[in-house]
Formats: C-alpha cells, sequence, structure tokens
C-alpha cells in the first residue's frame, strides 16, 4: 500500500486499534482487512452462499489502492465491539422540556459514539413566549442551544472525537435577530455550525425589497414583519465577519425529498451536506478522482471504465454498511434502514484537474465537474437497481416519489461531503475544493522548518528543471503561485489555489457538481480578508439563483481562531490576537473550600454545595431530600454550571440564566426557598460568591498552589492560528476546519 507519511501518521493515530496502554494492536495493512471483512459479512444477510472471501478482497483492493474510502467511522468501527459506522445524524428537537432534554441526552449517546448531530430549532416557541403548564415564559431557542453546546462540551471531554452540531432556525422565526447574531462572539456556541433555513418565498421578497412574515411556531400565526432585505443584509454581515452563519435553501431540500409521506426536511448534519429527515444517519463514502486516470503518450485522461466499476463497488460497499451498521438509538436503526439512503462522493477533483491541464477557474472544468457527477450519479443508480434486484427495494419504496420508475434498493445515492481525514489517508485533494495551498512549511518540534510541496507541481517543476527549496519558500510566503514570475504563465494558469479562484467560479463548480447529486455538495468559498459585504452578497445570491441547496463562506483571518495564514509560520502574535476562541475547563482542584444549603423546593428539600478555590467558584453539586424531586434534572443543571465556571464565565451570567426559572410544584405556595431547583441554585451561587468577596479562601494559596498549579490555556490552543493538536497549519474547506498534518478536525 502506498501511502504518504502523513497518511501513515494519521491512520496509526487516530484510527488503528490500540489496548488498555494505548499501544496499536493492529498494522495499517490490518486495518483495511478489517473493515473490508467486517463490510463484506453482511452480504451473508441476503445470499447464504456468497463468496465473502473474494468481495472483502475487491473491497480491501478499493481501500489501499486508494480509490475509495468510505467515511472515518467506518474505518475506525467495523469489526470492533462500538460497531458504529455513521458519520451524522438529525435529531428533532420539539417544544416541550421533556423532548428537548431527551434530545440532549440522545446527542450525548451519539457524541460518545463519534457522530456529529445536526437539529433544528425551529419548533421551539419564542423567547418570552407563555408557558401556560408553568405560567413563566419560554428561554426561545438560542438559549436552549447554549445547552446543548455545554452538553457537547462535556462529553467532548471524555471522548477522543469531538462532538459536532448543526444548529438550523427558519428565517421567518420570531427570534431569527437574535440567531443571527448568536455566534458574534467568536467564545459563544462553539460547538456549533449554524445555518439560516431560507425560503423561496423568503427570496422573493428580498428581490422586491419587501417585508415577510415572523411566524410563532406554536400557534402557525404571524407575530409581524421584517423587512427581507434587511435581514438578508444582516446575514451577510455575520457570514462577512466571521463566517456565520451559512444558509440553506429549505424548500429545495423538500422538493427533492424522496420520501415525503415521512415527513419534512428540516436539518442537515453538522457540513451542511446531507439534508436528513428526523432520526435518519449518513453512510458516506467518496471516489478519489485523482486515481480515476489513464496515462496515454504522456498525456492524462478520464479513464471511464475504471470509475465505472469503482462507482458499482462502492455502492455495494455503503449498502453494506447500512446492514452492518450498530446504531446508537433503535429509532435512528428503524428510520435509516426505511429509506437506506447513501452518500457516495468525490475528492481529488482538484488533482483530476491539475493532472488534465485544466485549470479550476475555467468553463471547461466546470463542464467536466458537471459531465464527471452526472456519470457517478448516473452509474450509482443502475448500481443500486441491479442490488434493488437482489434484494429488494428500500422499505418505503412504493410511498416514495421514485415509486414510479425502476426499482432502487437506496432512496439517495450521492453526497458530496467535505473529506478532510479522507483525503489526508488518499493523498488527494478534498471533495471538490481548489487546492488550498500548494507550498507549506512545516514547524518540526526542535524549531526548525520542513518545505511540503504538492507531489503534483513539485513533479511538474522538477521535470522542467524549475524545482528549488528557495523557489518553494518564495511560494509559501505569496501563498500562490499567481505572481511568482520565475514559474512558467502556463503552469500558473492551471496551478490556481483557493483565494485565486473568483467567488463566481467557486459558486459555478458548486452548482455544476449540485446539478447530478441526490443530496448536496460541501463547499466553502473562501475569500481573501480583503473581501467586502458586497462580495459575499454576491455568492449568497449567484448560490440562489444557480440552483445550489446552501452555501458556507469564510473571509480569511475573520475569526481570531482561524485557519491557515499561508505564509507566516514562526510570526509571534500579540496577546490580543491569541485569545482563546474555545473555553476549555480547568482540571477540578484536589483542595476546595465551600457551603452547603438547605433550599425548600416545591417537591421537598434540595441540598446545594458551592464551592471555590483561589480562582473564584469552581463546582457545584446537589442532592434532593427524601421526598425526591428531579434528581437527575438538578444533576445535570449542576454539572453543567460547574464546567461553565472552570471554563471562565462570568458568575453573574450563570446566575442571570437560571434565577427565575419557575417550576410547576412551586406555584401559588407561599413556603417556598426558591421558584425551582435552577433559581435555587443560582441563590446559592449568588450567596457563596457574596461571601467569598467579604474574605480570602480558607484553603491557603500556598496549598491551592502545591495541590493544583492555576489552570493556563495551552499553547496550542484552538484560537491561534495552528492546529491545537500538532501545530501546523490549518485550513477551512467544506465547512469544517482541517489540518492536513495530523488530521485533525473540528467537525470530528
Amino acid at each position: 500500500m502506498e501511502i504518504t507519511q502523513n497518511a501513515q501518521t494519521v491512520l496509526e493515530k487516530r484510527y488503528l486499534m490500540r489496548d488498555e496502554n494505548g499501544t496499536p494492536t493492529e498494522t495499517i495493512e490490518a486495518l483495511f482487512h478489517r473493515v473490508a471483512d467486517a463490510i463484506a459479512a453482511s452480504d451473508r444477510s441476503h445470499n447464504p452462499k456468497a463468496d465473502i472471501s473474494k468481495l472483502s478482497q475487491r473491497f480491501f483492493e478499493r481501500m489501499t489502492n486508494l480509490e475509495f474510502l468510505p467515511n472515518s467511522p467506518t474505518l475506525m468501527n467495523a469489526g470492533r465491539p462500538l460497531g458504529q459506522l455513521s458519520a451524522c445524524f438529525v435529531l428533532p428537537v420539539k417544544d416541550s422540556m421533556e423532548d428537548i432534554f431527551e434530545a440532549i441526552k440522545q446527542a450525548a449517546l451519539i457524541h460518545k459514539s463519534g457522530g456529529g448531530t445536526g437539529f433544528s430549532f425551529s419548533r421551539l416557541r419564542p423567547k418570552g413566549s407563555t408557558v401556560n403548564s408553568t405560567g413563566g415564559v419560554a428561554s426561545g431557542p438560542v438559549s436552549f442551544m447554549r445547552v446543548f453546546n455545554m452538553a457537547t462540551e462535556a462529553v467532548k471531554q471524555g471522548g477522543t472525537r469531538r462532538g459536532a452540531n448543526m444548529g438550523l432556525l427558519r428565517i421567518d422565526h420570531p427570534d431569527i435577530l437574535e440567531f443571527i447574531d448568536c455566534k458574534k462572539d467568536n467564545n459563544d456556541i462553539n460547538n456549533f455550525n449554524i445555518s439560516v433555513g431560507i425560503t423561496e418565498a423568503f427570496m422573493g421578497a428580498v428581490e422586491r425589497d419587501e417585508n415577510y412574515e415572523l411566524i410563532d411556531p406554536s400557534t402557525k400565526k404571524a407575530t409581524g414583519s421584517l423587512s427581507a432585505r434587511k435581514i438578508f443584509e444582516k446575514i451577510v454581515e455575520a457570514a462577512w465577519r466571521n463566517g456565520e452563519p451559512g444558509i440553506i435553501f429549505l424548500d429545495r431540500l423538500n422538493r427533492d425529498n424522496v420520501v415525503p409521506t415521512v415527513g419534512e426536511i428540516e436539518a442537515t448534519n453538522p457540513c451542511g451536506e446531507q439534508p436528513l429527515l428526523p432520526y435518519e444517519s449518513c453512510n458516506l463514502g467518496s471516489i478519489n478522482l485523482g486515481r480515476m486516470l489513464r496515462k496515454e503518450n504522456g498525456h492524462y485522461t478520464v479513464d471511464w471504465d475504471k470509475l465505472s466499476n469503482v462507482v458499482k463497488d462502492a455502492v455495494h460497499f455503503l449498502d453494506n454498511v447500512i446492514d452492518a451498521n450498530r446504531y446508537p438509538l433503535e429509532a435512528i436503526d428503524h428510520t435509516t434502514k426505511q429509506s437506506r439512503k447513501i452518500g457516495l462522493g468525490v475528492m481529488g477533483w482538484a488533482d483530476m484537474l491539475l493532472l488534465l491541464g485544466i485549470s479550476y477557474s475555467s468553463d471547461e472544468a466546470v463542464a467536466l465537474g458537471e459531465k464527471i457527477m452526472g456519470f457517478v450519479t448516473d452509474t450509482g443508480k443502475e448500481a443500486s437497481a441491479l442490488l434493488a434486484e437482489e434484494r429488494g427495494t428500500f422499505p418505503i419504496f412504493n410511498e416514495s416519489t421514485l415509486k414510479d420508475g425502476k426499482p432502487m434498493r437506496n432512496a439517495t445515492i450521492t453526497t458530496i461531503a467535505p473529506t478532510g481525514t479522507l483525503s489526508i489517508i488518499a493523498g488527494s485533494s478534498s471533495g471538490v475544493e481548489p487546492v488550498f495551498a500548494y507550498v507549506y512549511i512545516r514547524n518540526v518540534m526542535d524549531g526548525t522548518e520542513m518545505v511540503e510541496t504538492n507531489p503534483i507541481l513539485k513533479e511538474l517543476l522538477e521535470e522542467k528543471g524549475l524545482y528549488s527549496e528557495a523557489l518553494m519558500r518564495k511560494i509559501a510566503k505569496e501563498g500562490s503561485l499567481a505572481h511568482i514570475k520565475e514559474i512558467p504563465a502556463e503552469i500558473r494558469r492551471v496551478f490556481v489555489c483557493a483565494h485565486d479562484i473568483s467567488p463566481e467560479y467557486h459558486i459555478k463548480m458548486q452548482a455544476a457538481f449540485q446539478r447530478h447529486t441526490d443530496n448536496a455538495v460541501s463547499k466553502t468559498v473562501n475569500f481573501s480578508h480583503d473581501a467586502t459585504m458586497a462580495d459575499v452578497r454576491k455568492v449568497y445570491l449567484l448560490a440562489y439563483k444557480m440552483g445550489c441547496k446552501g452555501v458556507t463562506i469564510y473571509r480569511d483571518g475573520s475569526r481570531d481562531g482561524q485557519v491557515l495564514n499561508i505564509g507566516k509560520v514562526n510570526e509571534k502574535k500579540p496577546a490580543s490576537e491569541s485569545a482563546i476562541s474555545q473555553p476549555r475547563p480547568r482540571p477540578r482542584p484536589n483542595v476546595t473550600t465551600g457551603f452547603t444549603e438547605r433550599v425548600r423546593i416545591g417537591c421537598g428539600n434540595l441540598y446545594i454545595t458551592v464551592n471555590y478555590d483561589e480562582n473564584g467558584i469552581c463546582e457545584v453539586f446537589t442532592n434532593t431530600g427524601r421526598a425526591g424531586g428531579c434528581p437527575s434534572q438538578s444533576e445535570a443543571t449542576a454539572r453543567l454550571v460547574s464546567i461553565a465556571l472552570r471554563s471562565g464565565l462570568d458568575v453573574d451570567s450563570i446566575i442571570e440564566q437560571l434565577k427565575g426559572i419557575r417550576c410547576p410544584s412551586t406555584i401559588r405556595r407561599a413556603d417556598m426557598d426558591a421558584t425551582s431547583c435552577p433559581d435555587a441554585i443560582s441563590r446559592v451561587i449568588e450567596k457563596v460568591k457574596h461571601l467569598q468577596a467579604d474574605g480570602p479562601s480558607p484553603v491557603s494559596k500556598a496549598t491551592a498552589q502545591k495541590t493544583q498549579p492555576r489552570w493556563t490555556p495551552p499553547d496550542n490552543s484552538p484560537a491561534i492560528k495552528f492546529c491545537p493538536e500538532c501545530g501546523a497549519k490549518i485550513e477551512h474547506e467544506g465547512g469544517c476546519v482541517t489540518c492536513r498534518n495530523c488530521g485533525y478536525s473540528k467537525c470530528g
């Protein structure tokens, strides 16, 4: 198996099985045998006489030849006890406290298994609405997003993969203004990507400069109206500021919903490319287009026969994944198997163009992209139809929009996902993105620097006698080949990077692939730092007019914690530029001081302990009396509050969020000390805050320092412009952040 050093590092660090001491217990080759065997074994459930060993060998060769790779959870978990093979899920968030916290629990189980989650918060009643059951007022979608965010943070602390979320709100929700600005502070709600769900009616109102109505989801009645154009401009401004929110065209997702009788598509996975019904999962894999070429007389051409064969094997593989998968929830198992959706995509598109000598920024590239994806989808549907003859259609085929056509095994076939870590393993460019940078300078642990050059460019320059390390360093400093006069104009024309490409061609390429993709296309339009809001507006309008299902943009340098700044490696940054973009809880001290208070609540007594150390209040514990109460709810609140306190959140803001929450058991009772368990917790925290302010902690400073040094953020915090795990540069692609050195990904 021919893989790069980076690929070997990523596989050894993130994918191989390990013993209790963290020592790898399998080789890279054994990993691919494990996956191939586990997925091929699903054939037995359809044909007891199936030649499993032959099929396994074929799957193994596709993967080790780097022609096709399934998504990361399949590589990590196939043939292992966990057995969870899906990357992402969509969970419903209904408008009741019980349903909201049930969704949080389900999300925690998914994150624990290594998956990401998408949510629409559009069903939640607006902030300030009356809650008839309690006499209180609703907190609103954004407030509950913060609860989901903190729960994700809690699960993430004990895991090896980050829990990624997508939060979506309809444009006509009364809280849309608060939602658009909810990530204005880069430190806020940082375990979520967010997108606004745009309707065709809204976009029509934008074009006509009209008002549009806001609809209360609980009553379905209009609560007011806003200027569509002003709201659109607000979305544009927010995206220009720090890349969020993105936009998703909801009506287009549901136009292509093949099983509308099951439900409405209201959300996507965290990267925006897989629209899913509630409790559906995505089962993804990607074909490496850079390997779908043949060389004749010194020139590359597309090998259509090879591409056809790989597509057929990939569809077979992904259909088997659905049966081999051990889903984290029974509802997900059932819903996924009803439609049997798969998402076959591509990576290495930019590599294919480079080898063919075609500029990404050209109509020729756009036309070829449409042709390639049309071929992949058509061939994939043929393969699914053949599987349907052998195995039967997906169970709800007869109530789908496909019922009058050829019987199909899978409701959808194609999706284009971001392939950050997979493309590192494959040694390819990511998804349908252009190359972000052709030359990197990587810092090594001893302080020296290594020049890393795109292998296609390096081979070409060596062939022409132009390669030198000095020239590569010049390219790295410039960030592009565009103005490097030492390189021939023809090479500069073809070897364009993300920032060389006009926004129009970014969208043209996305639209070309979207026209032949069942689900959606994940792509980021990367802008230079000096791009204007007018540039962003143009991209959003162009994406709408060209039939895209959504769009994500990123302006270089628009976040403190950003991505790649191509030409600057060792430069020291001022303290203000290295602020933490994601709060991390400091470790719990070994010694704390605190108070325990008994508080009367509606269902008995609640005992609340609030502890602090030299750095301030750091934890809260609760215990209920014999009368019962809601121990799980109060414990969950205490845990989230503890994490928030140790993450440095302002105590007063926590108190403000909890104070005044009402519980039905306290209504119209005069002898209560608090209106609810959260309200009681806030009152004790406030009391301890004032007591602590009156004098020093009985824990001496010397003791505290001896048992637990004061916490400071790690040097490689995600807030700086390099990977938080290895210190290499990272980049935005397909709505995700990826380190191409060690495989770190914000999206998991």
